[in-house]
């Protein structure tokens, strides 16, 4: 344990960085709470979606990370705003127009469109915590309802409440002249019809801890700011809740991160040191654009994991968190490739290389075996020469290249062999667009056959891509590529492809020849 701690605290590894910051944070003395709290946050008027994966994924691989240098005990809290009041009623429900009376009432007041829980809220709630127990993270869950209705939070408040004013003079800066006339913090939930609102507050009574105000009809209300009869707007909330749970750790996305001065300060005022943030950058779609949920322009989680396991998913995150990426479909298949290349690397590394390795990060230091004897882009090409339509096509080929290998014995790769056909049939082969060869490539290419036809050696991997570039070189094919380009448009209809001894060497010496045959009769298109 000694060793690992003493490389872990130099371990290069994004994760290990964050903890190492947030260990600072209690270098003089430990948490008075007796533990770290790492918290995520989620808004439950939509289902999951991929982000919320990400954010739950990283802060589970900084929190894994933080254990590994100390034994400080850590919690993790996902924290759901469902007191925040309906702005729009969703159109992918039930009869959306019953909705409509209940727009601005709080989701757990609001009925359950789907019939099946007690509120809407309490419907988008037990779909989060399915998502998250789905995927394995171990976390706690609080709602935001219960948390003010509780009690919970009721120091806070009367704190709020003691501090208004300088509080007011935080977020009155961010806004603009015409909200600064009607903005308060405190959001009253009127008693009458339950609806949350945006009203200027009249008297704010610190002494007593409530407030006065005029509601829409301008009727004067005095409410208590405790036991759930007001919340606070979302940007406080988000400081006052860091400062009421003691929060040691939040990551969230770029677009938050003007707001952290905000959130920081909010902290501060109620008299607690606000947490320890990680900003990550966003997504985008393949037009470089931002995702963003309404357009549905970037790939949501189901559709990731029709194409590819969990934990290639949980590479993509992995990968440069502060960096903006590209979400989009191609991504897939070298998300796959690589997490299994980082998989076969692990056991040969020292302690220092394991900890800077992705699957450390995505296993929680217990990486399993990969048993993926053939690439996942190899899967794709060989389910575009096969023409795949099932699994068992792919294992024909797969049986006679690894005898070794069944589904039993190599579970992701019989996976992988699934995902790789669904994925050819809805992206590869709608786009294939074969070519004829030029003379040039044409006597290269009956020169490979006839090669072929009378290869007698091992026809494995190495000795089969050393043929190929033979022949490309016997054909004064300079720079090489053009003639690997050739290969990979004449036979696969696609302008890029494997290395192409190994896909011989999988799809068979003589059904490539034949393969080659077809190329150049142009019967492949």
């Amino acid at each position: 344990m000694s060793d690992l701690r003493d490389t872990a605290m130099t371990a290069k590894a994004w994760p290990f960085e964050e903890a190492r910051r947030l260990l600072k944070r209690y270098e003089k003395s430990p948490p008075e709470k007796g533990y770290v709290l790492f918290e995520t946050g989620y808004g439950p008027s939509g289902l999951p979606h991929i982000g919320t994966f990400g954010e739950v994924a990283r802060t589970t691989m900084i929190r894994r990370a933080f254990e590994a240098i100390s034994d400080i005990p850590t919690r993790l809290i996902c924290f759901s705003d469902d007191l925040d009041g309906m702005r729009k009623v969703p159109e992918n429900v039930p009869n959306p127009r019953a909705l409509d009376e209940h727009l601005q009432k709080p989701l757990t007041s609001v009925p359950d469109p789907f019939g099946e829980f007690e509120s809407f809220g309490h419907h988008n709630n037990a779909m989060l915590r399915r998502f998250l127990d789905t995927f394995g993270f171990e976390y706690e869950f609080i709602s935001a309802t219960e948390f003010y209705g509780s009690g919970q939070f009721d120091e806070i408040l009367l704190r709020a409440a003691e501090k208004y004013d300088d509080l007011m003079k935080i977020m009155l800066k961010s806004l603009r002249e015409e909200r600064q006339q009607t903005y308060s913090i405190f959001l009253p939930i009127h008693p009458e019809t339950g609806r949350v609102l945006y009203v200027p507050m009249k008297h704010v009574d610190a002494a007593r801890g409530e407030i006065t105000f005029d509601d829409d009809d301008g009727r004067e209300w005095t409410l208590p700011v405790t036991g759930g009869n007001v919340k606070l707007q979302w940007k406080p909330d988000f400081g006052a809740r860091w400062a009421a749970l003691g929060v040691d750790f939040e990551m969230y996305g770029k677009d938050h991160s003007t707001n952290t001065p905000i959130y920081d300060g909010i902290c501060r005022t109620l008299g607690v040191r606000p947490p320890e943030h990680f900003t990550y950058e966003l997504f985008l779609d393949d037009q470089g654009q931002k995702i963003s949920k309404s357009k549905g322009n970037g790939l949501s989680i189901d559709e990731w994991l029709t194409y590819a396991a969990t934990e290639s998913l949980s590479y993509f995150m992995f990968q440069k968190p502060k960096t903006a990426k590209r979400l989009w479909w191609d991504v897939i298949p070298k998300a796959v490739d690589e997490y299994h290349q980082q998989l076969r690397a692990y056991p040969g590394q020292d302690l220092k290389a394991q900890l800077n390795n992705p699957v450390w990060h995505i296993h929680a230091g217990n990486p399993p075996e990969s048993k993926m004897v053939v690439p996942f882009s190899m899967l794709l090409n060989l389910a575009s020469a096969a023409g795949a339509e099932d699994r068992e096509t792919l294992w024909g080929f797969i049986r006679r290249y690894a005898p070794e290998a069944t589904p039993e014995t190599h579970p992701d790769l019989d996976a992988a062999a699934g995902f790789a056909v669904r994925y050819y049939e809805d992206f590869v082969k709608p786009s294939k667009s074969f070519r004829a060869p030029d003379d040039k490539e044409r006597a290269a290419l009956e020169d490979l056959r006839d090669r072929l036809r009378a290869f007698d050696g091992t026809a494995d991997d190495e000795t089969l891509q050393s043929l190929v570039f033979a022949v490309g070189k016997d054909h004064g094919f300079d720079p090489l590529r053009d003639w690997f380009k050739a290969l990979y448009e004449v036979l696969l209809g696609q302008s890029q492809g494997p290395r192409f001894g190994g896909f011989i060497a999988l799809y068979g010496v003589a059904d490539s020849a034949d393969l080659i045959d077809s190329g150049l009769a142009g019967s492949l298109g």
